[in-house]
C-alpha cells in the first residue's frame, strides 16, 4: 500500500501519524535505507562540531549539561534527544528553545520526498531525527549535541561522523535488539566511536572490553572517569571538583546526576572547543530536564517525576532521593505513583524501590506495551498497594490524600510521567 503523504498546511500530528505508518515496523536498526536519504538531504557532513552522546542511562541528562554550558558559551546550539515526554517538539531544540511545530513540518516535507526520490522507507525514529538535522544546518548551528536513540553503530545518528563521542554508561536494556550481555551491548555503542577523536566512558563500572577495544583500533583517545578525570563532591556546599590531567575545577552541583555532569565536562574539556569556567558553572547551573529527578510543589505538596526504568536508572534516582532526604528530614515517607512497560526488567526496578517506598499507587498504563495491572501486583505482592483503573486516579487520590511528612514520587516510565503531566494541564 503506497500512503499519501501529508501536505505542508497540514498539523504536526497528522504528519508524526504519517512517519507512524511509513515504515512496517517501529525498529528497524540499520544504515542501509536510512544512509541514501540522508547523503540526498545533505546532512552527512555538517560543518558544525559534533558531540555524540550513547549510553543505558544518563544521555538525556548528559546531552542537556552539554548543551547548557556550550550555549553559555554563546556557541548556537542544535540538541537532539529523544524520548519526549510530552511534546514532540521537546526532541528538538535550538538555543535550549523547542522547535516549532512549522519548522518539524517543513523539514518533514523535504525528508519525505528525498525517501521517495531515493524509492525508499523509514521508520518513524529515522524520519524524524533528519528533520532534526536538516533543522540545525539551515539555523547554521555552531555545534549539535545528539543523543543516540538505541545503540549507536546502527542508529540513524550514526550516519554524522562525531568529532567528540560520549558514552555515558552500558546496562542491560533493550536487550531484543542489542544483545543480552554487557559486552555485546557495549561493542553496539562503541560504534560511534571514530578514528583520532576524544572519546569519554562516563560509567562507574569496569570499561568494557569492546570499547577499550574500539578506542585503541581508532586510535582515539579514551578518558575513563574515575581513572583519567576524576570528581567528588566538595566540602562546601552544593560544590564539587573535577580534575584531570593539568586541570582542577571547583564547580556548582547542578540539579542533575553528578555522574552525568561529570561526564558533559570531561567531553567538553577533552573536545577543542573553547569554553570558559564561568560558562561550565552557568551551564551547570542553568540545565534542566523533565522527568530526571523533577522536583515539582503540586498543591503545597512535594513531587517528585522521574522516569528511569531500568536498574541502572534506578540507583540513580536512589542516590538522588537519599540526598533529598537527608536535607529534608521532615519527610519520612514516600508515596509511589508507579506503573511500567511490560517489556521492562519489572521485578528489578521494584525490588530496588521496595526499601524506599512506604505505599504504592499502581495502575496500568494506556499504552499497546502496557504491563498489565496483575503482573505490576505480581512484583509487589508484599507491599502495601493501592490499584486504580488509571494513573491520571493514582496520581489524584495521592495529591488528595498526602500528608505533610509525605512526598509523592511518579515513577517506572516515561509514559507514567506522561499520564500524569496531561492530567496536571486538564486541570489547570
Amino acid at each position: 500500500m503506497k500512503l499519501d503523504a501529508p501536505r505542508i498546511n497540514d498539523d504536526l500530528m497528522t504528519w508524526l501519524t504519517y512517519w507512524g505508518h511509513v515504515h512496517v515496523t517501529g525498529i528497524d536498526l540499520g544504515l542501509e535505507r536510512v544512509l541514501p536519504v540522508a547523503q540526498k538531504l545533505g546532512v552527512t557532513q555538517p560543518s558544525a562540531k559534533i558531540f555524540t552522546v550513547a549510553g543505558t542511562n544518563g544521555k538525556g541528562s548528559t546531552t542537556t549539561v552539554l548543551a547548557s554550558i556550550l550555549q553559555a558559551q554563546g556557541y548556537k546550539v542544535g540538541l537532539y534527544q529523544s524520548p519526549h515526554i510530552y511534546r514532540f517538539n521537546e526532541r528538538v531544540k535550538l538555543a535550549g528553545q523547542e522547535v516549532t511545530d512549522q519548522e518539524l513540518i517543513e523539514a518533514f516535507v523535504q525528508v519525505d520526498q528525498a525517501r521517495r526520490e531515493c524509492g525508499l522507507s523509514l521508520s518513524f525514529f529515522e524520519a524524524t531525527t533528519l528533520a532534526a538535522f536538516l533543522i540545525f544546518q539551515k539555523q547554521a548551528c555552531d555545534i549539535w549535541v545528539l543523543e543516540v536513540g538505541l545503540g549507536g553503530r546502527l542508529d540513524v545518528v550514526n550516519v554524522i561522523d562525531p568529532d567528540v563521542a560520549v558514552i555515558t554508561n552500558i546496562g542491560l536494556d533493550h536487550t531484543d535488539w542489542l544483545g543480552d550481555t554487557i559486552e555485546k551491548i557495549a561493542f553496539e555503542k562503541a560504534g560511534i566511536i571514530r578514528p583520532d577523536i576524544p572519546v569519554v566512558f562516563g560509567g562507574l563500572q569496569t570499561l568494557p572490553d569492546a570499547i577499550a577495544s574500539k578506542a585503541a583500533e581508532c586510535r582515539a583517545n579514551l578518558q575513563v572517569a574515575q581513572r583519567d578525570y576524576f570528581y567528588q563532591l566538595a566540602e562546601t556546599p552544593n560544590t564539587w571538583q573535577f580534575a584531570s590531567a593539568g586541570v582542577t575545577l571547583q564547580l556548582p552541583t547542578g540539579s542533575l546526576a553528578l555522574e552525568n555532569i561529570a561526564t558533559a565536562v570531561a567531553a567538553i574539556l577533552m573536545s577543542d572547543v573553547i569554553v570558559s569556567q564561568d560558562a561550565i558553572c552557568q551551564g551547570i547551573q542553568n540545565a534542566k530536564l523533565s522527568g530526571r529527578f523533577e522536583l515539582r510543589n503540586i498543591e503545597q505538596k512535594t513531587v517528585i517525576f522521574d522516569a528511569g526504568h531500568n536498574g541502572h536508572g534506578v540507583d540513580f534516582l536512589l542516590k538522588q532521593l537519599r540526598n533529598f532526604l537527608e536535607y529534608n528530614k521532615q519527610y519520612t515517607e514516600v508515596i509511589a505513583v508507579f506503573s511500567m512497560l511490560a517489556d521492562k526488567d519489572i521485578s528489578t526496578v521494584v525490588d530496588l524501590l521496595k526499601p524506599a517506598i512506604t505505599s504504592w499507587h499502581v495502575a496500568p498504563l494506556n499504552n499497546p506495551r502496557a504491563a498489565s495491572l496483575e503482573h505490576l501486583m505480581h512484583a509487589l505482592k508484599d507491599q502495601t498497594t493501592q490499584t486504580f483503573d488509571s494513573i491520571q486516579d493514582a496520581f489524584s487520590t495521592a495529591i488528595a490524600k498526602v500528608k505533610p511528612h509525605q512526598l509523592i514520587l511518579v515513577c517506572g516510565s516515561f509514559h507514567t510521567l506522561e499520564a500524569v503531566w496531561e492530567y496536571l494541564e486538564e486541570c489547570q
